[in-house]
């Protein structure tokens, strides 16, 4: 898989409906160079790539489920599609309720249709990294819990969960993308641990930017050496995925699962979501815990939910949710996700939105002003002076040449031999081609940077107050219900103020391309903002399924 001709799995179907077998996995031969040559002349550099597939040799995925797959059958696929895709968890579970389809079902669902669109080089989209090898005897034993009936059941359990993957689970290894870390067979991470306790079935991990997107300069977002080139399902090779969370809106915005789950320092999340038209949230820092998670930041660093809808997002949440034991930054709250979800009206609630994006993005404008027009009081904000983000990357630096190390040592398996940054940058140079085709310039940053721990606390503390400076003014002192912004625009200052925020589907350039609106507010207002992103979901309903995967 070292050459321009790569050889992907497509699946020579024959009609269920006419009882033929169905044939095994070929091998189909198709020339990547011409599809690379056409991205060099994207307006983007980011998208002018050097690959696609990824280059490293990996088993096929789909393999362990050939025979499962085969007696779930094209037919079945198609006699649930209509259930299934786009529909939210209370939707999910009414069905299983009645009978239509079992958790079971729901996994080979899900399977089959990765299966369907990632074998094919023309629909392929790189999200999947990998699947849970165990997953229907998982599924198997939460039909038999579900039948018995002896329990309240959370909304979330059965569903298929997608994890990014630098998040731990034991089924799988948690590899941020990067060769270095292929066979990390790591423990569960703590919300792994709580979605499992909940009855969530993890489904597989979903490609990134390698190490979170902090590893090389100006590469592509949604490229790891892993997984490949993640693309848009909106538009690929055309629009960005976002990152470092692309895997994760990708294959939400797919129907490729229930749900998903990534990690933001800032912008990860609220990124891919408004590029992938989904919901993602990015918590408080501490409110979900982050232990087994492959860092960048301490500081800055927290999982959230991707979904397709606010309440799949709350149901979410609150499987995430609980004290983090072995978190500095986790800490004992009482805080309820689900319960009033639908209690907020739009009318009567003050929003500040930005002047500078209502006068340079139409559709921004468009929204802010139907949002007025269902009663909401907008209260328009000036752009705010200086440049508050200087130290941005030294923070970032000096927080991964030491978290790093804590991480490798501590929640990475044992036969992984990288203990830090230096010993990682050592090893991708022993094959630069496969494990670094778009240089390490980040990693190699963080070697060079010399700031001390005492120094780097101050330009901490300055950034954090440059990133509350940046919303106070609408959050505090106006007391807005919450500030609105564009994808992942405002995401640094939100991650520096470690305020909240949740991205959501606002609608499409002409182009196609979605965009997301972003709604910010004060720290542990949560349960707020999706009760405020509820309404906005009933007003708006802007997400649409990609065309070429409906």
């Amino acid at each position: 898989m070292r050459t321009t001709l790569l050889t992907i799995f497509l699946l020579a179907l024959v009609s269920s409906c006419k009882q033929e077998p169905q044939q095994e996995a070929v091998a189909v031969a198709y020339d990547e160079a011409a599809l690379i040559d056409a991205q060099q002349d994207h307006e983007n550099p980011r998208m002018r790539f050097k690959l696609i597939s990824s280059r490293v040799e990996r088993e096929y995925m789909f393999a362990p489920f050939s025979a499962a797959l085969k007696a779930f059958g094209e037919e079945r696929y198609h006699e649930m599609k209509p259930l299934v895709l786009e529909k939210n968890i209370p939707e999910l579970q009414e069905a299983v309720a009645n009978n239509a389809f079992t958790y079971k079902d729901l996994c080979l669902f899900y399977i089959w249709r990765m299966r369907e669109y990632e074998s094919r080089p023309e629909t392929a989209l790189n999200t999947i990294i990998a699947i849970n090898p165990v997953i229907l005897q998982q599924a198997e034993e939460a039909d038999k819990i579900r039948i018995k009936g002896q329990e309240e059941l959370h909304p979330v359990f059965g569903m298929p969960i997608l994890l990014k993957d630098n998040i731990g689970t034991s089924e799988m290894p948690t590899t941020a993308g990067a060769v270095a870390l292929l066979d990390n067979r790591a423990d569960d991470a703590f919300i792994t641990k709580k979605l499992k306790e909940h009855g969530a079935l993890i489904l597989g991990k979903a490609n990134l930017s390698e190490w979170a997107y902090y590893f090389c300069q100006g590469c592509p977002v949604g490229y790891s050496a892993i997984g490949g080139q993640t693309l848009n399902p909106y538009g690929p090779r055309q629009f960005e995925t976002g990152g470092s969370s692309s895997g994760s809106g990708v294959a939400i915005a797919a129907n490729y699962a229930v749900a998903a789950v990534g990690t933001e320092t800032a912008g990860s999340i609220l990124s891919p979501s408004g590029q992938n038209s989904v919901t993602g949230l990015k918590p408080t820092v501490g409110v979900l815990g982050r232990t087994g998670i492959v860092p960048i930041s301490g500081t800055l660093d927290t999982p959230g939910p991707m979904t397709r809808s606010i309440v799949d997002n709350a149901i979410l949440m609150d499987a995430m949710f609980g004290e983090d034991p072995d978190d500095a930054a986790s800490m004992k709250r009482e805080m309820s996700f689900m319960d009033g979800l639908d209690s907020l009206s739009l009318k009567g609630m003050r929003l500040g939105v930005y002047e500078p994006f209502v006068n340079s993005d139409s559709l921004y404008a468009q929204t802010v002003g139907r949002l007025k027009r269902a009663g909401v009081e907008i209260v328009v904000f000036e752009e705010q002076e200086g440049n508050g983000l200087n130290g941005f990357l030294t923070l970032l630096n000096i927080d991964m040449k030491y978290d790093l190390p804590v991480y490798l040592n501590t929640q990475a398996s044992k036969n992984i031999t990288v203990r830090g940054v230096a010993d990682v940058v050592d090893f991708n140079l022993a094959d630069s081609l496969v494990r670094m085709p778009y240089g390490q310039g980040l990693f190699e940053g963080i070697l060079k940077d010399s700031t001390t721990t005492d120094e780097v606390q101050a330009i901490k503390d300055r950034l954090r107050i440059a990133g509350q400076e940046f919303f106070d003014p609408a959050l505090k002192e106006a007391g807005v219900d919450a500030f609105l912004s564009i994808n992942n625009y405002s995401a640094a200052y939100a991650a520096l103020a470690k305020y909240p925020a949740l991205c959501m589907p606002m609608g499409y350039r002409e182009s196609g391309e979605p965009v997301g609106l972003t709604l910010i507010g004060l720290p542990y207002t949560e349960p707020e903002l999706l009760q405020l992103g509820y309404a906005v979901e009933k007003e708006l309903q802007a997400r649409k399924i990609p065309k070429n995967y409906n």
